[in-house]
């Protein structure tokens, strides 16, 4: 008998993408004590945060044809649990260069992921002939909320961050099993284009704008992960539970934009879509900047989960319509120079909050905001029904 879950194609992706973020999640509501215990700057904590960006980055350039040839059930199961043992690993680090070299290793197999995930969303898109790519995504911030409830709740309790990641390794090994133990990975479409996807494709002019156009979302939503708990610690002297709670609140708010989202684009248009959203970011990321009590800061950092949520999506979409190249040339030019701002932002925030305070960690984001707002015409001004879209997370 096999063990796993019998589901419909659709729903064990979803259930796939919570884990993953689940498993990617429970290290932001522990940074706070994690920096205490090393004893470190946050330039320094950002520079260890680097690790991970830097195996992404790799791991996002070579490891598609390694996974391909493993099959994406195999590696799944093995990779999963990896990133879950690395986060444990990192959690015994003494210095910051140790917690780099620590986590490299956990954007290696997150890197793998990423690939294996949004290809097996996208061919079952066209399997069951309808969108899921943003519902996917809004499960992946459900999975963040799980993980930052769960990693405050003891936090609170006063256990340890190194106790917390170990207990994580059998819980996203058992959840990897049950979304997967039964999985059967969807058909490939059927390639209409001759040329062989791009491995790295330098960006033009145009996707230079859309990538401008999602700058403030990524970087906001990435400083709402890595900032967010320890912002609420040093500004207000939260509890732990509080702390991490400011992470699940900009991952909930934004897991509802990303799950309601495409109707607004389909009635409405990207561009309009976009720029209420951009809006509501930059309000968010004032009230941030500004509050002078955590329950402001809390409804600053849901206006930026909720307005950071579709974004890139967005953005996607424009690149994949636009007719000079291969859409997977385009898409694959926007997604990974985007990605460099989306790794490599937040982490570089700490040397921000360290020469200026943290608030500006997240009042860096203003000017972005305004830059979004002036491109945002690059995502197109008509409604939107059969769109292509991706996301990075």
């Amino acid at each position: 008998m096999r063990f796993g879950l019998e589901l419909p194609p659709q729903k064990r992706v979803y259930g796939s993408f919570f884990v993953y973020a689940f498993c990617m999640g429970s290290l932001p509501p522990r940074l706070p004590d994690i920096q205490h215990a090393l004893g470190v700057t946050e330039g320094e904590l950002g520079l260890g945060l680097i690790g991970v960006a830097t195996g992404t980055l790799i791991s996002l350039t070579f490891a598609a044809p390694i996974v391909e040839r493993i099959g994406a059930k195999r590696a799944l199961l093995i990779l999963l649990p990896l990133m879950a043992l690395a986060y444990a690993c990192a959690s015994f680090a003494s210095g910051w260069l140790s917690l780099y070299l620590l986590l490299l290793p956990a954007g290696l197999f997150i890197g793998g992921i990423e690939i294996l995930l949004n290809l097996e969303a996208d061919r079952t898109e066209h399997l069951i002939g309808r969108r899921i790519m943003n519902r996917c995504h809004a499960f992946w911030s459900f999975g963040m909320v799980a993980a930052g409830l769960f990693g405050g709740v003891l936090a609170q309790l006063g256990v340890s961050p190194q106790i917390h990641l170990i207990a994580m390794v059998p819980l996203v090994t058992l959840g990897a099993g049950l979304m997967l133990g039964r999985f059967e990975p969807a058909p490939a479409r059927v390639l209409t284009h001759s040329d062989p996807p791009a491995r790295f494709a330098l960006p033009t002019l145009p996707i230079m704008i859309l990538v401008a156009v999602t700058l403030s979302a990524v970087i906001l939503e990435g400083a709402g992960l890595d900032w967010s708990a320890i912002y609420m610690k040093q500004e207000f002297l939260s509890s732990s539970f509080i702390a991490a709670f400011a992470v699940a609140l900009g991952s909930f708010m934004q897991a509802l934009g990303r799950f309601f989202a495409d109707g607004f684009v389909e009635r409405y248009s990207p561009t309009l879509v976009a720029r209420v959203l951009i809006g509501v970011s930059g309000v968010g990321a004032g009230l941030v900047y500004f509050a002078p009590d955590p329950v402001t800061a809390l409804i600053g950092f849901g206006l930026m989960g909720l307005g950071t949520s579709v974004i890139f999506p967005l953005a996607m979409s424009a690149a994949a319509q636009r007719t000079d190249r291969p859409a997977s040339t385009n898409v694959a030019a926007l997604a990974q120079t985007a990605f460099v701002a989306f790794l490599l932002g937040p982490p570089l925030l700490g040397f921000v909050a360290q020469h200026f305070g943290i608030r500006w960690s997240f009042g860096i984001g203003i000017p972005l905001v305004i830059l979004s707002l002036i491109l945002a015409d690059s995502l197109g001004k008509k409604p939107v029904r059969h769109a292509v879209d991706r996301a990075v997370d």
